[in-house]
């Protein structure tokens, strides 16, 4: 069976003695082989993450007592102790006179969902940290010549007007990037001596 298949698999249960029927997706989904157990309603309680099951305890009062439909997203452990987190869709089934006597849907894994979402916000964060750290350490240059300081000492500057303003390290340093670029101009004979400096001729540390 391919392995999107396993991802979705379909359930019904009869309000009349609760009885749960699944398919082997579902089975697999929770940990057991086709066939290996019998659902029940206690069984599918234990299978919910403890911080789940007064959802789950909820849900079940709202069905049994209005026979309604429901839809859940939570998380189930398997046998092994995983955690996955689900998509549960249902509606209602009836009886030839149009009387509800269960409800019928399927489970949705969301695990490589989850997954991917985690990772998507990650990278994010990565890439927010490196954009962050870019305009940082620039600003840490500049005042590193400015005031003839080591990166402490310049860090220490931008943590400082920082608490000051009450904004961030990141904000500190961007605008002051921005108008030390704009507004601080260099002398002819700096710019001589800079060139002086770039233009030295160097030696690789293993030369």
């Amino acid at each position: 069976m391919p392995s999107g298949m396993r991802r979705i698999g379909n359930f019904r249960f009869f309000y009349e003695g609760e009885k749960w029927e699944w398919s082997d997706e579902v089975a697999a989904l929770h940990g057991y082989a086709p066939g290996e157990v019998e659902p029940t309603t206690e069984l599918m309680r234990r299978h919910k993450h403890p911080e789940d099951r007064a959802h789950f305890d909820a849900v079940m009062a709202e069905i049994l007592t209005n026979h309604a439909s429901f839809s859940s997203r939570h998380r189930i452990v398997d046998t092994s102790g995983r955690v996955r987190p689900v998509a549960v869709i249902a509606h209602s089934i009836t009886d030839a006179t149009g009387v509800r006597i269960g409800t019928e849907g399927f489970y949705l894994d969301l695990t490589d969902a989850e997954l991917a979402a985690v990772q998507r916000r990650v990278d994010d964060q990565v890439r927010a940290f490196r954009d962050s750290s870019g305009v940082i350490e620039q600003a840490k240059g500049m005042l590193m010549v400015v005031y003839g300081v080591n990166a402490d000492r310049a860090f220490d500057v931008l943590r400082w007007r920082s608490q000051q303003e009450n904004v961030k390290i990141r904000d500190v340093a961007a605008a002051l990037v921005v108008e030390i670029q704009a507004g601080l101009s260099v002398e002819d004979h700096q710019r001589r001596r800079l060139d002086e400096i770039v233009l030295r001729p160097r030696q690789s540390a293993g030369d």
